[in-house]
């Protein structure tokens, strides 16, 4: 896996994460598209997560935020997967206890989290990815729920964008931290105001593909989303979170 960093090149994605990414079956859900490789050592996709709450009552409603996607470079982006990443400070959550969902149009799409041996909840956002052209902006809107039995905590949320290639992948975008808390009240002044999306999400239903496919594809699509979550947790060790 071909990795940007801002400053720096991470010194641990490890041997153990690069072998799980060679054993991987390859993936024929699609290809990932040409890379947008950037000149330089930056990402080549600047990633924010805005507008969301900073309370999350546990049992409560669903509350919005959006994660921007910006292309920096000349080259077309595509096969591009968030991969959500979520660190709670009491290392109490578990992986059922959030429920995230993206929207693809009026549909929205749950995302599954599994937890890591550094106590990380990590879910990747499935389906064939996202498309952002040269230069170009894609807003997803994200939205986020806490079940009842969630305990008080603190939460920080960040996003790793991974670009599929097959079975390979290249680590091209790192969003900001957006923290939180896991309490008993929404925060009624919290900015959800949308933000517009200048670019379609050309996410597919991936129920619907794999319907279609047959058990053959199911499996790659398996695959391919056990690479993005070998990756993610590769990349937040990398990061030195803890």
């Amino acid at each position: 896996m071909r990795r940007y960093v801002h400053g720096h090149a991470p010194t641990l994605l490890g041997l153990a994460a690069a072998a799980a990414l060679m054993s991987a079956p390859p993936a024929t859900a699609g290809p990932g598209g040409p890379s947008c490789d950037p000149a330089g050592r930056t990402f080549p996709l600047t990633t924010r997560i805005h507008g969301g709450p900073a309370v999350y009552e546990a049992g409560g409603g669903f509350a919005t935020w959006y994660l921007d996607l910006v292309n920096t470079t000349p080259h077309t982006c595509a096969g591009v997967h968030p991969v959500v990443v979520l660190v709670d400070e009491r290392h109490a959550l578990k992986p059922a206890q959030p429920r995230l969902e993206f929207y693809d149009g009026t549909r929205t799409h749950p995302v599954r989290f599994e937890s890591t041996d550094e106590d990380e909840l990590v879910g990747a956002f499935g389906g064939a990815g996202l498309t952002v052209g040269p230069g170009k902006t894609v807003t997803v809107k994200v939205r986020l729920a806490v079940a009842e039995d969630a305990v008080p905590n603190e939460v920080t949320a960040n996003a790793a964008v991974v670009q599929r290639h097959g079975d390979d992948g290249d680590w091209v975008g790192q969003s900001n931290d957006y923290r939180f808390g896991i309490g008993s009240a929404a925060d009624p002044t919290s900015d959800t105001t949308p933000t517009p999306t200048r670019e379609g999400l050309p996410f597919t239903d991936a129920a619907e593909e794999l319907a279609s496919t047959g058990p053959a594809a199911a499996a790659a699509a398996l695959a391919a989303v056990a690479l993005l979550l070998v990756t993610a947790g590769a990349i937040l060790r990398a990061r030195g979170r803890r």
